[in-house]
């Protein structure tokens, strides 16, 4: 008889998670697997596979703990194909901290499933060398601006157009580099327009330094207007956004230190971002120090606690609505990281509505994550693609000439939507970036004034 058959019916079966973080009762015991969450889950309704909806990935992460699967390729395919948009933590009726579980999910990939060679490699540069060190992400935008600039891109686009699919889509994302970066501006402190109000800490990100500089600069500028004076720490660096939601949480715990270190030498009233995907890491920056020391937890709450995204901070305070008039039609969608993991819904609204002259509609079905979801349109290109032609067919149906949305990743993946529609002269930007315009219309400047400032 063999050794399993001799075993008795009530051993403990072997667990599959190594050691370290790993989804716990404590989180997934709270779904009831009611399947409120399958309508909201953007995988569900384009596969209509159970194992791709939140239900299902939470019952192979049970199974998986339970040592009834293996953590192997199946798995670590249903897992990676999640976008982590959280849409199913708006739906569920229990609770369900799902962000948290496939999370936790993916670090236990990261350190036990050995994912094939080129992937790997990627990972290890992108993740481990480029993003965390702020020169080489510097150098890497020079020689992408070379590219971009030097007729090289442009032949490479027309080169890939007879060959529609993943190299033509994955071309046309590339972000593009804005001369200078915003790196340059680091260490500097802003005065308000007028009387300060408030002393704020603008965190900055990493790549947006580079091919989100001008929003950067709009963010400032806005604040300013806004009373705000606004510091740019030196020290600050990447928030570990992109390494949280790819399971990479030691090195995300490494620059979260960081951070903590920059922003809180000082007081701050507020710490604003204008990216949704970092805000909603650097507000849950407790939960990587929830097993260390407990003075690094305190530090931790310390810091998220003055978090805030630009358009909640400016929706909380008596903003500024001395504008100038902007006629566009305009709709807006919410990035997945604001509306569903922060929670920040009607703070956007609350600033378009009153810019003068801007028709504002709303867009059906705008909580429905649009693809970008980090560096997922890179990695999961044919399914980010579904995604946004959904999206782009729900803005066809607003009519409106000036696409807003609250998030970098969003504006690149949308303006990508807007690249490949057959309809022309659309504008996508950040809700920042109007209400920028609509202030310097106010003031009659001009947009080479403005990028002066």
């Amino acid at each position: 008889m063999s050794q399993v058959e001799t075993q008795p019916m009530t051993a403990a079966p072997v667990k599959s998670y190594g050691p370290g973080e790993a989804p716990t009762w404590d989180f997934y015991s709270k779904c009831i697997h009611c399947g409120l969450c399958l309508n909201a889950c953007p995988t569900y309704r384009e596969l209509g596979v159970e194992m791709d909806s939140p239900r299902g990935r939470i019952y192979q992460m049970i199974q998986v703990e339970r040592g009834r699967l293996p953590l192997a390729t199946s798995f670590v395919r249903h897992i990676d194909l999640c976008l982590d948009c959280r849409s199913c933590e708006t739906a569920c009726p229990s609770g369900v901290e799902y962000g948290r579980l496939v999370e936790a999910a993916r670090g236990q990939i990261e350190k036990y499933y050995r994912r094939p060679f080129v992937e790997s490699a990627l990972r290890r540069f992108f993740f481990h060398y480029l993003l965390p060190q702020r020169r080489r992400l510097e150098f890497a935008g020079r020689v992408l601006r070379f590219y971009q600039r030097s007729g090289l891109e442009t032949l490479t686009r027309a080169l890939l157009t007879p060959f529609p699919g993943r190299l033509a889509n994955v071309a046309r994302l590339a972000p593009r580099m804005e001369k200078p970066f915003f790196t340059e501006r680091l260490g500097t402190v802003v005065p308000a327009v007028g009387t300060r109000r408030y002393r704020v800490a603008f965190f900055a990100g990493c790549i947006a330094n580079l091919s989100f500089a001008r929003l950067n600069d709009a963010t400032v500028r806005v604040l300013a207007q806004n009373g705000c004076e606004v510091v740019i720490p030196r020290e600050q660096g990447c928030c570990g956004a992109l390494h949280v939601h790819a399971g990479i949480r030691d090195l995300a715990r490494e620059l979260a230190r960081r951070n903590l270190d920059a922003f809180l030498a000082e007081h701050f009233d507020a710490v604003i971002t204008n990216a949704a995907g970092c805000g909603s890491v650097l507000k849950e920056y407790p939960s990587l120090f929830e097993k260390e020391r407990p003075e690094e937890l305190e530090r931790a709450r310390a810091f998220s606690s003055r978090v805030k995204d630009v358009t909640e901070f400016l929706a909380e305070i008596e903003f500024n609505r001395e504008m100038g008039t902007v006629r566009a039609r305009a709709t807006y969608q919410d990035p997945c990281h604001l509306g569903h993991a922060q929670r920040v819904r009607s703070a956007p609204r609350k600033l378009l509505r009153a810019v003068p002259g801007l028709d504002f509609v709303e867009l059906k079905e705008s909580e429905i994550c649009c693809g970008s979801a980090g560096v997922y349109n890179v990695a999961h290109n044919e399914m980010a693609e579904r995604l946004l032609a959904g999206k782009m067919r729900r803005v066809d149906e607003t009519g409106a000439d000036l696409i807003l949305t609250a998030n970098p990743g969003c504006v690149l993946q949308l303006r990508a939507g807007v690249a490949s529609s057959k309809r022309r002269g659309r504008r996508v930007m950040h809700v920042v970036e109007l209400l920028d315009e609509a202030y310097s219309l106010r003031s009659g400047q001009s947009a080479q004034q403005r990028a002066s400032v």
